[in-house]
């Protein structure tokens, strides 16, 4: 009987830190943090006023206040044409909400001083020694190249200054042959860098800001930096000592049921349409996107953004130490780029609104017009995920949904805080 005992203790004994690794964060009541629980109340009407309005399909969101969940809301659909409900366990196709991922485990590879921000990208990536800058178009229509002032550096890479685009974003002729390229669809984040290399910049590092493929290349500094793939350094180094089960590259088969359909809205029937499934989704890609190719929960993204909020740590697991995030989240952006010229959807870059490495940031919240906290930081994701963390009250907002962006959405983002910030009625508890 004592050796069973033993060995059933040893059991707990093993499986307690798994438990606990897997635990949501704690609650409280919205009054004892500060907050009017029945100001509070209106960000979940809300929010299900526009999903009753089929404007999206559902929403799961998290509000924390002080490392507690003042506020929960599971809400609406899953997949409108199964009528299945969502769940707060539900899993998200996060897209660009994967940036910041990829943010910290550069800046893990950054404390163990493995790259400088002044450094050239070509110290790390050779095939990047020669890039050239767009220059116009010659008089017999061929395209004009110059060298760059200067190298792009890895600093502005980290804030998407380094001279990248997207591609599906604009119409310049640089956008052209990045969408001829098909880049994204790469076997593998060598093949995506090997033609890259071959296309020209869009602009001359450090003149404009342009959302773009900077953290895909940034993915593969990782795995050049660490010697492990990008998918199993953000797994062994992230995922798994924050306790975030459900996020990755891949959707394992046994956690399909969990996973939310992808609408966009069709201009003709002005309905909701789900968007195809990617076939290949229980396989890690050949190609892991560092700036969009996350799947997540809710609760995952909040530990996640818990960590950030704490300075770099969570439940006794360190990350970063709190000089490193304040670096990340620190705005990089020269004044005379936030002048409102340089933008992705709805947020521009202005005054007392820039942008750190792989985050936005208000630097001054009330010039860029909000009454969020100083030093706030945020990103959303191409589905609608987003997330913003407000060090200066110490709270934390994610938020799930699977509409794919595009012009006539709400802006939620900004709605969410509004809403919350209206509800913090004494913000010394």
């Amino acid at each position: 009987m004592q050796r069973l005992a033993s060995a059933i203790l040893g059991t707990l004994l093993l499986l307690a830190p798994l438990e606990a690794q897997h635990s949501a964060l704690p609650e409280a009541a919205p009054d004892a943090v500060g907050f009017s629980a029945e100001r509070l109340k209106r960000l979940n009407v809300e929010m299900r006023r526009l999903v009753d309005q089929q404007e999206i399909p559902g929403i799961v969101m998290l509000t924390a206040r002080h490392g507690k969940i003042v506020n929960s809301d599971v809400y609406g659909s899953r997949d409108l044409a199964a009528a299945t409900p969502l769940t707060r366990d539900t899993i998200f196709r996060i897209y660009s909400m994967t940036k910041p991922i990829t943010g910290v485990a550069m800046m893990m590879l950054y404390e163990e001083g493995k790259w400088r921000a002044e450094d050239p990208l070509s110290t790390y990536i050779p095939e990047f020694a020669d890039l050239k800058v767009y220059g116009g178009t010659a008089a017999d229509g061929t395209t004009i190249l110059k060298a760059p002032a200067h190298p792009p550096t890895v600093g502005q890479l980290m804030s998407h200054m380094a001279g990248f685009t997207y591609g599906f974003f604009g119409s310049s002729p640089v956008d052209k042959l990045y969408l001829a390229e098909n880049l994204l669809a790469a076997p593998s984040l060598h093949d995506f860098i090997t033609k890259l290399a071959k296309l020209p910049l869009a602009y001359e590092p450090g003149e404009e800001w342009q959302y773009s493929m900077s953290v895909d290349v940034q993915g593969y500094l990782v795995e050049k930096l660490s010697g492990q793939t990008l998918p199993d350094f953000v797994r062994t180094r992230i995922f798994e000592p924050l306790g975030m089960p459900d996020t990755g590259f891949a959707v394992p088969e046994s956690k399909l049921p969990r996973l939310a359909t992808v609408y966009a809205f069709d201009a003709g029937t002005h309905r909701l349409a789900p968007r195809p499934r990617d076939p290949n989704i229980t396989k890690t890609p050949g190609m892991p996107s560092g700036g969009g190719g996350l799947y997540s929960t809710a609760d995952d993204y909040l530990r996640f953004s818990q960590m950030l909020l704490n300075g770099g740590q969570l439940d006794g697991v360190r990350l970063l130490a709190p000089g490193t995030v304040a670096l990340m989240r620190d705005n990089q952006l020269p004044d005379r780029l936030r002048d409102g010229r340089f933008g992705i959807g709805v947020q521009r870059m202005r005054p007392g609104f820039g942008f750190g490495y792989d985050v936005a940031v208000f630097d001054d919240p009330h010039q860029a017009g909000s009454t969020t906290g100083r030093g706030t930081f945020l990103w959303d994701g191409a589905a609608g995920t987003w997330f913003w963390i407000d060090p200066a009250n110490d709270i934390v907002f994610v938020a799930m949904i699977q509409r794919m962006l595009g012009p006539g959405q709400p802006d939620l983002e900004h709605l969410s805080r509004v809403l919350v910030d209206q509800a913090l009625m004494d913000p010394s508890r």
